[in-house]
């Protein structure tokens, strides 16, 4: 190694990411790499449930229990990496966390047994909730104040291209060489984000040293509370809506299985978009972005029950609702980063992984009751109702709640 190589390295190392004054958009980069290999394999059961229960010999429902132990355990784990893993510099924390998405996509490869599949899909959880709860942390420490919004846009576009091409590609693979093969290649994606990471990241110290006193004290803020008050109330609406909007897409305007296929697709290219057009306004307001995200949604919401017998008005009505939700997650994450001190970002981190979960599951099962008690409208109804009612309650209450505690206090200090 040359002289002038030797002095890149070892400046790279030991200049404190503190005082970075450009981006480090190749550790991004590997972030973005990260959620979406992690997406990518929590979505993929949904497109892959029957013929991995039939080589197993068990139910479809039973099979399904692998997604509910992703989600369970990603709760738990969001709440609890900042506090398992104090003390650890975050870039070894990162490697461990997408090393639970290689190992769990070999063991769901090789599973021969519900236990088996059941115990790949806990090790991702842990991956999956670890990952969302630092992601925005380390972003923050990756990147000047003024382009973390952009950064969060980038590392949700993985989200949204797992969530375009997860189902579909995991469906047409599966049927041309198996569904464990599908599996195979989500573990070669893993190793290969490992590898981009171990080569990109810095060094990151840990910084604080958080606890569950540190959880109940954030939870205990205003500014905090807000925000995961927020996300309680949309995205349960969100998501009691859209987990049932092919059978609204069934029922009301009666498209066929083909034609909702692809108001799905414009549902995920809308939510790409939504991620790019939320990452520039939050640039300016984390708020104004979840208030954007909302109103559109409960509009939207509003144009399939007015509307929606029009396969047109319907299919623009759900591409355009998710270019809104696109938005909500950048604007939700910089916003709760930029409300707390840089080192309880983790820990703040942590509480709204839970808080999307609740959100998730409590809006799938209130949609699940609306649809049995009044039909495919009833979710859709909740749905406009809820963003609504959020959006209003962001813009009514976060004028009172600072946007620059964490991010401002990098450029303020340095």
């Amino acid at each position: 190694m040359s002289d002038s190589a030797s002095t890149a390295a070892l400046t790279f190392e030991v200049v404190p990411e503190e005082v970075r004054d450009r981006p480090a958009w190749a550790a991004i980069g590997s972030l973005t790499l990260g959620v979406f290999g992690l997406v990518t394999a929590e979505f993929l059961p949904a497109s892959l449930l029957t013929p991995m229960a039939a080589d197993i010999g068990v139910s479809v429902g039973a099979a399904g229990q692998a997604v509910t132990a992703t989600a369970v355990i990603g709760a738990i784990a969001g709440l609890a990496t900042a506090i398992v893993t104090r003390g650890i510099d975050r870039r070894f924390v990162v490697w461990a966390l997408t090393s639970m998405l290689i190992v769990s996509s070999v063991l769901a490869a090789l599973a021969d047994s519900l236990p088996t599949l059941l115990f790949a899909r806990v090790l991702l959880g842990i991956g999956l909730g670890g990952f969302w709860s630092m992601v925005a942390a380390t972003a923050m420490r990756l990147v000047p104040a003024s382009a973390l919004p952009k950064a969060m846009s980038l590392i949700f576009a993985g989200v949204s291209v797992a969530t375009v091409s997860a189902a579909p590609v995991g469906a047409y693979i599966g049927d041309l060489f198996g569904w464990r093969v599908v599996f195979w290649i989500t573990a070669i994606v893993g190793v290969a984000t490992l590898l981009v990471q171990m080569a990109v990241l810095p060094r990151l110290p840990a910084r604080g040293a958080a606890d569950v006193g540190t959880l109940i004290r954030l939870l205990g803020q205003p500014s905090v509370a807000l925000p995961l008050i927020g996300i309680v109330v949309v995205i349960s609406g969100h998501f009691a809506g859209f987990t049932y909007i092919r059978h609204f897409l069934e029922q009301v305007p009666r498209l066929s299985v083909e034609a909702i296929s692809l108001v799905l697709l414009a549902f995920g290219v809308g939510g790409f978009f939504g991620n790019l057009a939320g990452g520039a306004i939050t640039a300016r307001s984390a708020k104004a972005s979840v208030v954007f995200g909302a109103a559109i949604i409960a509009l939207m919401g509003a144009s399939l029950l007015l509307f929606g017998s029009s396969p047109a008005a319907s299919a623009a009505a759900v591409g355009l609702w998710g270019f809104a939700f696109g938005a909500l997650p950048v604007g939700f994450q910089t916003w709760i980063v930029r409300v707390v001190p840089e080192e309880e970002a983790e820990s703040a981190g942590g509480l709204l992984v839970a808080a999307f979960q609740v959100a998730i599951a409590s809006g799938a099962i209130f949609g699940g009751l609306l649809v049995d008690g009044f039909g495919a409208p009833g979710a859709v109804a909740y749905a406009a109702l809820a963003t609504l009612i959020g959006g209003l309650g962001v813009l009514a209450f976060g004028a009172r709640s600072p946007e620059r505690v964490g991010g401002g206090a990098v450029s303020a200090a340095h």
